[in-house]
């Protein structure tokens, strides 16, 4: 197969945390072709996405005393070419968020793909439609208790109906922004003032989940199925789960309320051509469906001794040939 990724610059990345370099380093393992590019390389000619690709080789990295170590340098490059992305099999859209004009724009170029010659993972409408944080809300008898506000007044009786809650805005990720609001702190109004820009953006706020103490589990679907999970833990000064907050991961298991909730989303996440997907799990509650660039393969392989790049290109030369 041609695989081609959009992704960050590629300097950026690290080869022992992101899943981007996972699935590029499994693709090429099992005998695929690789070329990457970012969203300001794509463009729309004669009706039809095309993109400046680079090919892509990757060292794949080891695992020594259980962690992954990475080469230096651990990928080289080709020339760019001008391409129409419709000559490759599969896309792969990881962008990371913020979900911006930027990053719209490319979904809305990579909708002059035509489905049937290409496969676009995650699919450029689903992506549009599924805000990372009001995807969930769809799932009523998974979430917990939320709202979706500016109005402080509203934002206020909420947290003192609930003695505590967590505030999120709508378009960050990796935590960014997350914050704990208590009923009767002084700082309310200017935590909320701040987080919806004077009223004029609506943030969420949910029912703060004690059992976040726990751990926040991120689960990783393909095309609706579990295939890992990992549990994060907060560093001990910050009740920010993530890992991008300087968060540990630990191994963990999916529970049976957790199966279940795998299979309250899966039939939508089909339907929205939301193939890739991670999903936030705290104390049996749905927290968030992250969809444009979920993470965490490389921790569950190092935890688990998996090998979950490999499901995922193995999913797609299956789903290809059973189109042929």
């Amino acid at each position: 197969m041609k695989l081609a990724f959009i992704i960050d610059p590629i300097h950026l990345l690290d080869p022992c945390h992101d899943t981007s370099v996972a699935l590029i380093e499994a693709a090429q393992i099992l005998g695929h072709e690789v070329w990457i590019t970012q969203v300001n390389l794509l463009s729309v000619v004669e009706s039809k996405a095309w993109a400046f690709l680079q090919r892509v080789e990757v060292v794949p990295v080891q695992l020594v005393e259980r962690r992954w170590v990475a080469a230096n340098p651990w990928y080289k490059l080709s020339d760019s070419c001008l391409t129409s992305l419709e000559t490759m099999d599969a896309v792969f859209m990881r962008t990371d968020p913020p979900v911006n004009d930027s990053y719209l724009y490319a979904t809305y170029i990579l909708d002059y793909i035509d489905q049937n010659k290409t496969l676009v993972i995650n699919s450029p409408s689903g992506i549009r439609g599924a805000n990372e944080k009001m995807y969930a809300l769809q799932f009523t008898k998974a979430i917990p208790e939320t709202i979706v506000s500016a109005d402080k007044e509203l934002i206020r009786q909420f947290v003192e109906a609930k003695g505590a809650a967590i505030l999120k805005p709508l378009g960050n990720k990796a935590g960014e922004g997350i914050l704990f609001l208590q009923s009767g702190d002084r700082n309310f109004n200017s935590i909320v003032e701040l987080s919806t820009l004077q009223g004029r953006v609506p943030v969420m706020v949910q029912t703060y989940l004690p059992e976040a103490k726990a751990g926040d589990k991120r689960i990783i679907l393909l095309n609706g199925e579990p295939i890992g999970a990992l549990n994060r833990l907060s560093s001990g000064t910050d009740f920010r789960n993530n890992m991008a907050t300087g968060g540990t991961v630990a191994q963990t298991e999916i529970t049976p309320r957790e199966d279940e909730i795998c299979t309250q989303v899966a039939e939508q996440l089909r339907q929205d051509g939301l193939i890739f997907v991670g999903i936030d799990v705290i104390g049996g509650y749905l927290t968030e469906v992250n969809v444009t660039s979920p993470t965490g393969i490389r921790e569950i392989d190092r935890l688990d001794g998996t090998h979950l790049g490999h499901q995922v290109i193995q999913w797609i030369e299956q789903n290809l040939k059973s189109k042929k």
